[in-house]
Order: structure tokens, then C-alpha cells, then sequence
């Protein structure tokens, strides 16, 4: 699977919403059954989800489980990771300890039900400082991890910082989980929801930002969101046709032997051409 701009948080017990995935065109469902769903509807919840996931295997489906302290979360792993189930994600995920148990678990689900080891993913949530500090840590704790996943708001109130239109109080936070990403070679962090959904504009704004940083794409929590995100995230024509002039004008320029070429009164190196590489990569997602 490529890099997914769009993950789609659908409630686990809200079987109206969970009938309606199928017809939103997000890349990534994942169907909550931590903030979303009231302690008196966690059993319930799974059983939708199982459900749904059973009737709809094909789909890219991912299951927000629990955090490692909740009670609900142990019973969660046990239940929900059936076949159909794409991936995991983490709520609150601090050290690489708890991704290997969680991994391990898995990894004795897919035993179970004879599924490839390491063929179901697993997304830490990173919403606290003690986890910003150990995305590295967290990145590199297992071949299951496929990216990391940004969530703002309890990151705010776990460094007692207040949420602005601008974003600064996350700067830091959001480079931190892009470098580790990197240093670990996984695939770019997806960042955090965008709560009021609808401020079009501000979603727009704060997903050309997240992009710029490094981000692959972005939690999404109404249909709304979706097309906004994927507009921002594919290259326009224009950069398009920009990017396969620089890539063809190196591969002439490389039969001649030279690495560093001047096109439209710009110098062009590796890196440009790495860059131009990607914008084609992304234009046909």
C-alpha cells in the first residue's frame, strides 16, 4: 500500500456512520473504540466493528483500540484482530515497550488466524511529550510500525499549552515526529484531526503547513475533510509538468556526464531531481 493522505476516524458504535464508510472515498477507516465510544458501549462497539470489518474485508481497515492503561484495551486486541484488519493504531503511545507487547499480540493473532506474520500494521498515536521524546524510539521498536500519527489535542494539555489558530504551541512536536520517522526509515507521520470541520479555509491552511513540514497526509473526522486534504496533498498540473521536464532534462544531461545542469535560470542537482521524482510519485495516488 502507498502513502495514505486520508484516515477517516469512524465511531465504532454508530452503526449508521459505520454503513456509510463504504461510500466515503477516504485512503484509511479507522473505526474508534476509545474517545468515540462511552465505557458502557465498548463491548457493543466491537461487535459492530467485527461486524462491519467481516462484511467489508477488502477495505483499508484499521481499529483506534484503547489505550495501554484502559482496561478495554487487552480485551480489544483479543476481539477485533480478525482477517480484513489492516492495522492497528495506538492510542497515548509513549516507549517502544508497549508497541513490541502490543506487536506481540498481534503477531499471535495472525498465527491464529493464519495471516502472513507482520502483515497487519501498527500506528502509534503519539499525544504526549513523554511520547515526543521517544518517537524515535517508538519509530524503530518494530517492523510492524508502518508510520506514526499525530494527535494535538491531548499533546496541548499534556504540556499545558494552549491550542491556537497558528499552530506554534505543535511546531516542535510535528518536526520531532517527522525527523524520527525518517531516522527510523518508516513512512511520513500523518498528522493530527482538524476539529472544526467547517473551517474549510483553516484545514486548507493548516494541511499546506503539515505538508511543508513533512507529513504524508492527515486524520480526518467528517466526509467534508477529505477532498480538502487530497487537494492540498496532490501536485497541481502545472508542478506536474515542471517536475517531468526537470527528470527528463536529467537523464540527457546524465548521458552526457554531467550530475549539474542550469534549466529556466535554475541550478539542478540530485536533490531537485529526487524532488521532481516524488511530485510524479504523488500525482498518481
Amino acid at each position: 500500500m502507498g502513502k495514505s493522505t486520508t484516515w477517516m476516524f469512524i465511531p465504532g458504535s454508530d452503526e449508521k456512520k459505520l454503513s456509510k464508510a463504504v461510500s466515503i472515498n477516504a485512503d484509511v477507516y479507522i473505526y474508534d473504540l476509545e474517545d468515540a465510544v462511552a465505557n458502557t458501549e465498548k463491548k457493543e462497539a466491537r461487535k459492530k466493528v467485527i461486524s462491519h470489518i467481516q462484511n467489508h474485508p477488502t477495505l483499508n481497515n484499521y481499529i483506534r483500540i484503547n489505550a495501554m492503561p484502559s482496561p478495554y484495551m487487552y480485551d480489544d486486541l483479543m476481539e477485533v484482530i480478525i482477517p480484513g484488519v489492516k492495522g492497528i493504531v495506538l492510542p497515548k503511545a509513549e516507549t517502544k515497550e508497549e508497541i513490541q507487547f502490543v506487536s506481540k499480540i498481534i503477531e499471535e493473532k495472525e498465527k491464529e488466524y493464519d495471516i502472513a506474520i507482520g502483515e497487519i500494521h501498527l500506528i502509534p498515536l503519539i499525544e504526549s511529550a513523554l511520547g515526543v521524546h521517544n518517537a524515535f524510539n517508538i519509530a524503530s521498536s518494530s517492523k510492524r510500525v508502518r508510520s506514526l500519527a499525530f494527535g494535538s489535542i491531548d499533546f496541548t494539555l499534556d504540556i499545558k499549552g494552549e491550542i491556537t489558530s497558528n499552530g506554534l504551541e505543535l511546531l516542535f512536536a510535528r518536526s520531532q515526529l517527522v525527523i524520527a520517522s525518517r531516522a527510523a526509515r518508516i513512512e511520513s507521520p500523518i498528522d493530527t484531526v482538524f476539529s472544526d470541520f467547517r473551517d474549510s479555509e483553516g484545514l486548507t491552511r493548516e494541511t499546506r503547513l503539515i505538508k511543508e513540514l513533512g507529513f504524508q497526509g492527515k486524520l480526518v473526522i467528517h466526509p467534508s475533510q477529505i477532498s480538502i486534504v487530497n487537494n492540498v496533498f496532490r501536485p497541481t498540473q502545472t508542478e506536474i509538468e515542471k517536475a517531468q521536464q526537470i527528470v527528463t532534462a536529467y537523464e540527457e544531461y546524465k548521458k552526457a556526464g554531467k550530475g549539474v545542469f542550469e534549466l529556466d535560470g535554475k541550478m539542478v542537482d540530485l536533490p531537485v531531481v529526487e524532488q521532481a521524482r516524488k511530485i510524479i510519485e504523488r500525482s498518481q495516488y
